[in-house]
């Protein structure tokens, strides 16, 4: 990697953060140069909905605190983009909704509190689709993001704006949401880490409303296993505020051979060739790092979770319409149907649905007791067209608006971990990602063998073309 001001985009944090240390470079430096490379290269991506306007303050605070030798924390200085169903303080958190437009946060949501404390200077809030349901990144107050990759195609979403700005060099981190795969699938379409911990690993508090039940997350966006690594220590842990924090479970160490499931396809559920191939690349990897690798199917039913996936959000969504006195006015007539169609769920639908997740819950954990981890892709789809919502066929099968998202909705469920890696693909093709998938608690085991396996197969030298323009 270079060092040079000019193509220090390349830099991920830490090695940021260590030429801070020797003082080859500084935050003024990096954040100048973001913001430089925002203006130049997000009009083709529209990644970012807003810019702090404090960024260039911090960034000095920070280079001052590197000039004295006190640093506040391991990531002082290290710029990073925020999904905008994220609350920052003195920015806005629209949902991607002109609900919220004109909303200015009061407050730093309790992951953005531990990045600040960490020294995290927040560049920019990235774009969502509304309310962060659709596995596309558009809406109606900002428009479309694409992807880096091939900017006619999507991201994925919801966090589409966020790994569009990590994989274009425009920020070297990110963060979002992950409430049925938005961590996972956008990472796997752009050739970043993307990480999904477990329900309870971050610690959630004063944030938005949560439309997907307890299903959704705090993820990270990295170009590599030691920065997720990084974001991780910075952003787990306990808090008095999130009980499910609390109680972090066992974890198998990755110093040991595992036991990794490999998973091809979800009942007939089909998938790109060419995903399958890469996953294959991938899982050859894995037990030449010396696991054991078994190919079958997926131990659990996910059928009666498929079954009530859209009421979930349905429900989600007509509780924001009965608290929000605008909504019907002010959000796209598609959320406003979805709401609607949400209230008109009984009280008895809902304990049904709560049901059918506990026992998914329960099956899950009995069924980690005879293997490690699960291996599976990370979407169905190759990306499609940026302004369209999904992949109506995918390998010639007609397919609705869930087939691309498959493999991802019931590790939400089931309040695992997973971290989605990008594969061995040949040069001049677009990115492929995989999933890791543990039992609860087993975030330090898939940063380890991402680490390993990223030593294996390294991807830090792929780049899209936009990022060099």
């Amino acid at each position: 990697m270079t060092s040079s001001a000019t193509e220090a985009w390349r830099l991920d944090a830490s090695a940021l953060v260590e030429q801070y240390r020797q003082g080859a470079s500084d935050p003024v430096a990096i954040v100048d140069l973001c913001l430089a490379r925002i203006a130049r290269i997000d009009p083709s991506l529209n990644a970012f909905v807003c810019l702090s306007p404090t960024a260039r303050d911090e960034a000095a605070a920070s280079a001052a605190r590197w000039r004295s030798g006190a640093p506040i924390g391991p990531l002082d200085g290290v710029p990073i983009a925020v999904k905008d169903n994220l609350v920052v303080k003195g920015m806005p958190a629209t949902f991607g909704s002109r609900l919220y437009a004109s909303t200015i946060a009061a407050r730093d949501e309790l992951p953005i509190r531990r990045l600040r404390d960490a020294g995290a200077i927040v560049i920019g809030k990235t774009n969502t689709p509304e309310f962060a349901v659709e596995g596309y990144t558009s809406n109606d107050l900002f428009g479309v993001t694409r992807n880096p990759w091939a900017p006619a195609l999507t991201p994925g979403g919801s966090s589409g704006g966020s790994v569009a700005a990590v994989a274009a060099g425009l920020v070297p981190v990110a963060i979002g949401t992950d409430g049925g795969g938005s961590s996972r699938r956008p990472a796997a379409y752009t050739g970043l880490v993307g990480v999904k911990p477990g329900i309870g690993h971050v610690p959630r508090a004063d944030g938005l409303p949560q439309v997907l039940l307890d299903f959704e997350v705090v993820g990270t966006f990295t170009r590599s296993a030691r920065d997720a690594a990084l974001l991780d220590s910075v952003l787990a842990g306990p808090d008095r505020a999130d009980p499910a924090s609390r109680c972090p479970p066992d974890a198998p160490a990755a110093d040991r051979p595992l036991r990794i499931l490999l998973v091809e396809r979800i009942d007939a559920n089909p998938c790109a060739p060419e995903i399958l191939t890469a996953l294959h690349a991938a899982a050859d990897a894995f037990a030449a790092l010396g696991h054991r690798v078994t190919c079958t199917e997926l131990p659990f039913d996910s059928a009666g979770l498929a079954a009530i996936w859209s009421s979930i959000a349905e429900i989600g969504l007509a509780r924001l319409l009965a608290v929000e006195p605008d909504f019907a006015d002010k959000v796209n007539p598609k959320y406003v149907a979805m709401a609607r169609r949400g209230a008109d769920w009984s009280a008895s639908d809902l304990l049904g649905i709560l049901e059918t997740v506990a026992a998914l819950r329960r099956q899950v954990s009995q069924g980690f007791a005879d293997f490690d981890l699960i291996l599976m892709p990370a979407c169905a789809a190759m990306p499609w067209a940026a302004d369209t919502p999904f992949p109506d066929r995918i390998d010639g099968h007609t397919v609705g608006p869930r087939g691309h998202a498959v493999y991802t909705g019931w590790v939400n469920a089931a309040g695992l971990p997973a971290i989605a890696l990008p594969c061995p693909v040949p040069s001049g093709t677009l990115p492929i990602g995989v999933q890791l998938i543990g039992d609860r608690g087993a975030e330090p085991t898939l940063l380890a063998l991402a680490a390993a396996y990223e030593e294996r197969c390294p991807w830090d030298d792929r780049w899209p073309d936009i990022a060099a323009s």
